[in-house]
């Protein structure tokens, strides 16, 4: 007579259960593992208030891209140059037209020293749209080539007087159609404009709806145009023009930067353009980065994303970095390994900071503390 068969799939019934094959998971663990990859799923598709701030590339001024130099100047003689004078940037994750930063993303910054997180308003204006952005940043570099090339002339002996200029005039703002990016501001509601300061003041001591007299140069013409006054998001009144500060300049500067924008780049232009103007080498074959807005009086401002900066310096090969002195609190305890970093807060201090790494003198220069 055969033996009945034993049901051997659960222990405690005829024996103990195969050990090779899973036991069953308890229903809660099940339901809370599915809720865990739904919620993991739902914050994928959340956007999050902020940017991610990544060390972006840095270029050399004085070499070349495609084939053609990245700095041009006509108009003056020129000298061979060496070495490395790179600008550094900031790669932006996130901001207007671009993909919404997640809870993942902020996980991933956390973890990584070199990326930072930001509310989204301290990068970009409020309600600013992508081409906004575009139009702003690009105003912007355009603006810190030309301060950065005034600078120079002004440090090789060359008088430059400053002028206010129309940078952009956006779709939709009460000067639109009447003001023309490159227009010259020669006075606003009859008061001298003398630099942006004074043109604000002018514009903001009217209301909202006002018509004001703006006086432009145009194709070495000058008009008198009026415009409509509107309000600005604060409340204040506006005309709607982005400025920035002109010169009549004796040569003709260009600095190929492709896409980047914004004025940070100002420092490293201002002493590529000297050391383009000048006999000699003035990095000695050294590489230098650095970064910081130019001004007028040749200060050097400040800027943002100093840590992403330096570690960028860094990676691209750069062995000093010039910094603004006022960015020096972000600076410290984040300088990356084989980095000196220079305070400098003008352009003479830059320019002395630079001869002196090229000399080899580089136990003196000053230092964030």
């Amino acid at each position: 007579m055969s033996a009945a068969p034993h049901d051997l799939t659960a222990a405690g019934a005829h024996g103990p259960a195969d050990p090779r094959r899973p036991g069953r998971l308890p229903a809660a663990l099940l339901i809370g593992t599915f809720v865990v990859i739904a919620l993991a799923a739902a914050l994928s598709f959340v956007g999050l208030p902020y940017v991610v701030l990544l060390p972006g590339p840095a270029t050399n001024i004085l070499g070349t891209e495609g084939g053609s130099p990245i700095l041009t100047v006509k108009g003056a003689p020129t000298y061979p140059t060496a070495g490395n004078l790179d600008y550094t940037t900031v790669l932006v994750e996130g901001g207007p037209g671009r993909r919404n930063i997640t809870v993942f993303d902020l996980a991933r910054a956390g973890l990584r020293g070199s990326e930072e997180v930001v509310p989204v308003e301290q990068v970009y204006p409020p309600d600013a749209s992508q081409k906004e952005v575009q139009q702003e940043g690009a105003a912007e570099m355009a603006a810190s080539q030309t301060v950065a090339t005034a600078t120079a002339l002004r440090a090789l002996g060359t008088d430059v007087d400053p002028v206010v200029a129309i940078a952009s005039v956006p779709d939709g703002s009460p000067s639109a159609g009447v003001i023309e990016p490159g227009d010259v501001l020669v006075s606003v509601d009859g008061d001298p404009a003398s630099d942006p300061d004074a043109v604000r003041a002018s514009v903001r001591r009217h209301e909202p709806g006002d018509t004001i007299a703006v006086v432009v140069k145009r194709d070495a013409a000058q008009r008198t145009l009026e415009v409509t006054t509107g309000a600005a998001s604060d409340g204040s009144t506006m005309i709607g023009v982005t400025l920035r500060v002109d010169y009549d300049l004796p040569v003709e500067v260009t600095v190929n930067t492709g896409s980047v924008g914004g004025p940070s780049a100002g420092l490293m232009f201002s002493l590529a353009i000297y050391d383009t103007l000048t006999p000699g080498e003035l990095t000695g074959g050294k590489k230098i980065a650095g970064t910081g807005e130019m001004t007028d009086s040749g200060a050097v401002g400040p800027i943002g994303g100093i840590r992403q900066k330096l570690v960028g310096a860094r990676d691209a090969g750069a062995t000093v970095f010039l910094a603004p002195a006022t960015n020096c609190p972000e600076v410290l305890g984040h300088v990356p390994d084989g980095l000196q970093v220079v305070r400098v807060a003008t352009f003479d201090e830059g320019l002395a900071a630079v001869e002196k790494v090229a000399k080899g003198e580089t136990s003196s220069l000053p230092a964030c503390t």
